[in-house]
């Protein structure tokens, strides 16, 4: 039984009286309406899976009633029904909204085939919002706008962006150069407040000494030779939105005390000029020095690091969370295969272990120019040792464990060795037991059961 609601809406009492029957032999609740201004007000106070029309009615048509129900019903399925001389307005009403339309006079299985059709229709409809959701809920554990991760440490920089993202607080992003501080700055912008307003960049280090305060502060015409008329600077442009100063580190001493001005005061005064203006902006910075360090040394003012440092997000190298590895890898791929037009479907067994083996001093930036590279060079589907730089490969992936002293069974020393390994590969996958079995070769029931057996799942 259907148990599915459907309204019969048609001018002719013998027709409605018809299909009502029929369809409540088929285990469908039908009711009827005379008109189309019956069919809306039955709208309004039920609920109709499906809606049955004839197209041509007084009062008003089923044309019009399809273009007035589609506006304050649109998620309904309607299906019309015409005669053999109206087969044109039906297919009309299919262009503004009709799933299908059955010409008059019908057969019983041609409106229960219909019927049965857009109940499939809506069974997958429904099953493809529920796998959107699944995904979307994928994609939110294991990414942050840009950020693909599944790492605990990375789960918790996520949440730290959540709950830093809807405030104005200043927030300090610290880690090694390419882990991504960029995007995370990113995503603390777009998924807060402000993300309607400007996100302005600059790279404290990457601007020599002289230009970067008419950089950051702007200058008024006349300030220095070159100044032909005025210019806002990067924290005026920033107005009302968030500035990300990346290696602030790096920034002048005599900039510093500016700096910590702007932040004291939310105002800035241009290069040249005599007053100083209000500015609303949210500060996010970055570094990949040791801050603290910095100001013991005297390079870096410890007034300014207590004013920026009001939230770290720290953000772990990619050593330290090889869980994401196999994911990023997975996320390189994709984007180069669009770029370069190429279809890699992943690494071989013999290229996985060594990327995943491999320290990644360059961290996250040095795996996508690895993949990059790996993708343009491969000949076929997979990226073997072959396409990969000889600096990696020449490294040893996985060191080798060590027996300890006294052992001389070879019985008793295989399986120490056996189960080092096994812990190091579950280390270096981040607990992965799928990927882990690939890179040891052998099969995931075997793995679990060696697990098992070693006592390594906890």
């Amino acid at each position: 039984m259907s148990g599915k609601r459907v309204l019969i809406i048609d001018d002719e009492l013998n027709m409605r009286h018809m299909l009502q029957i029929m369809l409540s032999k088929s285990g469908y609740e039908a009711e009827t309406a005379s008109n189309g201004f019956e069919g809306l007000e039955k709208m309004k106070e039920s609920n109709f899976d499906f809606i049955l029309c004839d197209l041509k009615m007084p009062k008003m048509d089923g044309m019009t009633f399809l273009k007035k129900s589609r506006e304050q019903h649109p998620g309904k399925t309607f299906i019309m029904m015409s005669a053999y001389g109206s087969i044109d307005d039906a297919l009309e009403a299919m262009k503004i909204g009709a799933y299908d339309y059955i010409s008059k006079p019908f057969k019983t299985d041609e409106v229960l085939l219909t019927l049965k059709k857009a109940e499939e229709r809506e069974r997958l409809k429904a099953e493809n919002i529920s796998l959107q959701k699944k995904i979307r809920k994928i994609e939110q554990r294991y990414s942050f706008g840009n950020i693909v991760a599944r790492s605990e440490a990375m789960r918790h920089v996520f949440e730290l962006v959540s709950r830093v993202a809807d405030h104005k607080t200043t927030v300090l992003i610290t880690g090694e150069s390419g882990t991504g501080k960029d995007l995370i700055a990113r995503a603390i912008h777009e998924s807060g407040s402000r993300a309607s307003g400007p996100m302005v960049s600059i790279n404290c280090g990457g601007i020599p000494e002289n230009l970067l305060e008419s950089e950051l502060f702007g200058y008024k015409q006349g300030a220095f030779t070159d100044a032909v008329k005025d210019k806002p600077g990067r924290f005026e442009e920033a107005n009302g939105g968030t500035i990300f100063l990346d290696e602030i580190g790096d920034l002048p001493l005599p900039l510093q005390v500016k700096l910590l001005r702007v932040l004291q005061e939310q105002e800035i005064t241009p290069l040249g000029g005599v007053g100083s203006k209000k500015i609303d902006v949210r500060v996010i910075a970055a570094t990949s020095k040791d801050l603290k360090k910095e100001t013991e040394e005297n390079r870096f003012r410890e007034d300014l690091f207590y004013r920026i440092n009001v939230m770290t997000i720290h953000l772990p190298p990619l050593r330290e969370r090889r869980g994401d590895i196999p994911l990023l890898i997975g996320y390189f791929i994709d984007q180069f295969n669009k770029k370069l037009g190429k279809e890699v479907e992943g690494l071989s067994s013999e290229a996985m272990p060594i990327l995943m083996g491999y320290g990644w001093p360059g961290n996250i930036r040095e795996l996508e120019n690895v993949i990059e590279r790996a993708v343009l060079l491969a000949r076929d589907r997979w990226i073997t040792p072959e396409e990969l730089p000889s600096s990696i490969t020449s490294d040893q992936a996985i060191s080798a464990p060590v027996i300890p002293e006294g052992t001389l069974s070879i019985k008793k020393a295989s399986k120490l060795l056996e189960r080092d390994l096994i812990k190091k590969v579950l280390d270096l996958t981040g607990g992965n037991k799928t990927q882990a079995a690939k890179i040891l070769e052998i099969s995931r029931p075997k793995l679990l059961s060696k697990i098992k057996a070693y006592n390594l799942d906890q």
